[in-house]
C-alpha cells in the first residue's frame, strides 16, 4: 500500500521557519515530479511548490517564493519544504503529492500536516 505521510508542521511566530517532509512508502517516486499543495479553511487547495524528478527544476507560487525552498532526496524517498520568513496567512494544511503533466496525481493525498503561524 502506497502512503505519503507529512510531517514537520507546528505553531510558529511570524518570521519564523518550519522544515516539512514528505515520506514515501510502498513505492518510489524517484522518477515523478513532486509537489507541495496547502490548504487554508474555506479556501481551495492551491499549489505551493514543485520540483522535478531530478530537482533540477523548482516551481514555486507567487505568494511563497523567495521564503520557501522545495527539495528532494530520492534515495530517501522524500521532499522537504523550508519555509522561511513565514507570515500568518501561511496558516493551512500542508500536502504532498506525485505529478503527472503539472497535476497531482489523485488517490496519494497524506493526512496532511497543519502549520499555524501567530501575528
Amino acid at each position: 500500500q502506497v502512503q505519503l505521510a507529512e510531517s514537520g508542521g507546528g505553531l510558529v511566530q511570524a518570521g519564523g521557519s518550519l522544515r516539512l517532509a514528505c515520506a514515501a512508502s510502498g513505492r518510489t517516486f524517484s522518477s515523478y515530479a513532486l509537489g507541495w499543495f496547502r490548504q487554508a479553511p474555506g479556501k481551495e487547495r492551491e499549489v505551493v511548490a514543485a520540483i522535478t524528478w531530478s530537482g533540477v527544476i523548482t516551481y514555486y507560487a507567487v505568494s511563497v517564493k523567495g521564503r520557501f525552498t522545495i527539495s528532494r532526496d530520492n534515495a530517501k524517498n522524500t521532499v522537504y519544504l523550508q519555509m522561511n520568513s513565514l507570515k500568518p496567512e501561511d496558516t493551512a494544511i500542508y500536502y504532498c503529492a506525485p505529478l503527472e503533466a503539472g497535476k497531482p496525481i489523485q488517490g496519494y493525498w497524506g493526512q496532511g500536516t497543519q502549520v499555524t503561524v501567530s501575528s
